[in-house]
């Protein structure tokens, strides 16, 4: 008798676990126009837990569609879900979805809702994946989400001539999220390309970013994320850090951000971070700092920036060491004496000076701040002088009157080469 219950708990238990298995990999659900399911709204209401959806190629006018429990939509061939500027198209409501392979467009701009391609509200395990996202308000929008995934992304807007900022809204934007993974997206023609506001701990990598009227990156309050490998290009202006800290953004590209107000790199209010290996390049300012301390920037390329770096009196202890700054109108320029900012081994490409010693530092120490410069911090009218004589009446008049210059700003070892930064072990015997 015992054997028999054995038996039967056996064959029980098996049958438990067949079902749970069938339950985990779930059924297949064919959307198209001669499918069971001719829309994927009604595929979407009919799947159970698990399900998986296949969008086949064709054009699907819908909009309003939840996501209420665990399921993956796949796209075949970039189908297209047109929400014909009625509402928000995907609305995702539950953990561990999957969204990949579609192509969604046509939101309308809204003064009152914030409706988007794909909004997840208070999920997590969600994966945004390869996807196309064309003329809409908001593309990717995340709310108190957490583990989540956006992969492989086209998000595309407007051309934002003779727009305002109130018609636009962001690309891939991030709201109180931890843990989140943005790589590999492409956004342009929105206010900000990516904006994220209290995000912790997450990564921005191998991102492109460009022509977006505001920001390429935007964000605020957003604490130990890593942002690498990414494009910044001809944006209103490059990346805006405000109220941060614990930040590393290593190996990306800040160009062509050119305008009265913009900035391949504004830093406000942020703190305790690495910048590094980074390149700016032909930006009005390569980096822009205000109240910003304990920063550590290293190995970067400033390259035919109007200023490489506006550095206010307001941050202390930054360290600059091993940038190249070539080609720049202004290397550095500050608003008044910034002391506490230590700048050592970086290479000047103004810089006169001497090697006698063959170390290849330079004898003389070198000050980057020129007397003009500190004018047209006080006067930004007199940079319409830049190309004439009074620029080099000044220049010597700074070389006899040195106190006018802030006077602890200085290299005391500039480099005499370009640095390069691929060599990397070569340059610490030389600067040890």
């Amino acid at each position: 008798m015992k054997d028999l219950n054995k038996q039967i708990l056996s064959i029980v238990a098996t049958l438990v676990l067949l079902l749970l298995a069938a339950m985990a990999y779930g059924s297949t659900l064919k959307v198209c126009k001669s499918c069971n399911y001719s829309s994927v709204k009604q595929a979407v209401k009919m799947a159970k837990a698990g399900d998986t959806i296949v969008v086949a190629n064709g054009v699907y006018q819908e909009y309003g569609i939840e996501i209420t429990k665990p399921l993956t939509i796949i796209g075949q061939n970039k189908p297209v879900i047109d929400g014909n500027y009625k509402g928000q198209i995907i609305t995702v409501l539950a953990d561990n979805v999957t969204i990949q392979g579609l192509t969604l467009k046509n939101i309308k701009t809204s003064y009152t809702r914030d409706d988007a391609a794909i909004r997840v509200i208070e999920r997590s395990n969600v994966k945004i994946l390869n996807n196309t996202i064309l003329k809409t308000f908001f593309g990717i929008y995340m709310q108190n989400a957490d583990n989540c995934e956006i992969r492989g992304n086209i998000v595309s807007g407007q051309d934002v001539k003779g727009l305002n900022e109130s018609a636009l809204g962001n690309a891939i934007h991030l709201w109180y999220c931890d843990n989140m993974t943005i790589s590999n997206n492409k956004v342009t023609g929105h206010r900000d390309g990516i904006y994220l506001e209290f995000v912790k701990d997450s990564f921005v990598k191998n991102n492109q970013s460009q022509q977006n009227m505001r920001y390429g990156l935007h964000f605020m309050f957003s604490d130990r994320n890593v942002y690498t490998n990414n494009t910044f290009r001809k944006n209103g202006a490059g990346v805006a850090v405000m109220y941060t800290r614990d930040i590393r953004m290593e190996h990306n590209t800040f160009e062509d951000n050119w305008g009265a107000a913009a900035y391949g790199l504004l830093l406000k209010d942020i703190s305790n971070s690495v910048i590094r290996n980074n390149t700016f390049r032909r930006n009005t300012t390569g980096i822009y700092m205000e109240s910003s301390n304990r920063l550590d920037i290293q190995q970067n390329e400033f390259d035919r920036n109007g200023w490489a770096v506006r550095l206010l009196s307001s941050c202390s202890d930054d360290t600059f060491k091993l940038n190249n700054f070539t080609g720049n109108s202004f290397d550095v320029s500050t608003n008044g004496d910034s002391k506490l900012n230590f700048f050592e081994n970086n290479y000047w490409d103004k810089y006169s000076g001497y090697d006698l010693d063959k170390d290849q530092l330079g004898d003389v120490p070198y000050r980057p701040v020129s007397l003009y410069s500190m004018l047209v911090e006080q006067v930004p009218a007199s940079v319409m002088f830049m190309r004439s004589f009074m620029v080099d009446l000044l220049d010597n008049i700074e070389k006899v009157m040195p106190s006018i210059i802030p006077e602890n700003l200085v290299d005391e070892k500039p480099m005499m080469k370009k640095i390069d930064h691929d060599n990397y072990r070569k340059l610490t015997q030389i600067v040890r």
